[in-house]
């Protein structure tokens, strides 16, 4: 089972350079996310969510404030933070199993321990069976399965996902929600997941984070508060979505009202 790690963000601020001027892209992000804990952040386009998982993960630097993994400043890329985008990025020459062992080349262990490493997580995302095909004879939803165990098969602190489901159809996005649920709740990791999908947010998360745009910031952390599994139709998941959603209204309402002249 992965470590999971605390992840720490404390008065994060990000801003580009575009053309000579300075273009705020996040405004005083603070967040604590528990070992083991799963966070949904949600919010339009524009908002910063993904520029925000990109410094959590170490690809992008440049920003004032903190962002700490167990005590430690975020400091370039590590295997200890593991990602996953919404395209699979697998490399279409290698199989399933060669596709997950990479991301153990620089790791310690023998030959054989990485084998079962490589092996343990291939079932762990249910594609036992499959070792030995490639990325083109596969779905998209088992593509992005491979993709998972790749990120985790490390064994990171924590596991940033950007929309992972976001190009599958309503019914394989359904049940790999489903399956990644379950692998969360067998590795017992540290999870963040951005999503425009607010049904899915109130799903998976312990919390939901509503984030505004222009520049992006925390509107409000929704606690979600409903055992697991959960039960979509259920009036009490209705009630944490449709609070979601209301936030989402309110950004509207206030949209317009700075719209409207003076």
């Amino acid at each position: 089972m992965a470590h999971a790690g605390t992840l720490s963000i404390a008065h994060l601020h990000k801003q580009y350079e575009v053309k000579g001027r300075t273009l705020p892209v996040l405004e005083d992000i603070t967040l604590t996310i528990a070992p083991g804990e799963f966070v949904s952040i949600v919010g339009a386009s524009g908002c910063g969510k993904s520029t925000l998982l990109r410094l959590v993960v170490g690809l992008e630097e440049g920003y004032r404030g903190e962002i700490l993994l167990d005590g430690k400043r975020v400091a370039g890329t590590s295997l200890q933070r593991g990602i996953v985008f919404q395209e699979h990025r697998l490399f279409p020459w290698l199989t399933v199993e060669q596709n997950i062992r990479l991301a153990l080349l620089n790791t310690p262990g023998s030959a054989a321990e990485k084998d079962r490493n490589v092996a343990e997580h291939i079932a762990l995302v249910g594609l036992r069976g499959f070792e030995q095909a490639y990325p083109h004879q596969l779905s998209g939803g088992m593509s992005q399965r491979v993709a998972i165990a790749r990120a985790l098969v490390t064994r990171p602190g924590i596991l940033l996902l950007d929309e992972p489901f976001g190009a599958l159809d309503a019914m394989t996005r359904s049940y790999l929600q489903q399956e990644l649920h379950r692998i969360w709740q067998a590795e017992g990791i540290t999870m963040i997941l951005v999503t425009h999908d607010v049904e899915e947010a109130v799903y998976l998360g312990d919390r939901v984070v509503v984030m505004e745009p222009r520049p992006g910031r925390i509107r409000r952390i929704v606690p979600v508060g409903l055992p697991h599994p959960r039960e979509r139709a259920g009036q009490a998941f209705s009630r944490v979505r449709d609070a979601v959603l209301q936030e989402f209204a309110g950004q509207a309402i206030a949209a317009e009202t700075i719209a409207e002249p003076a």
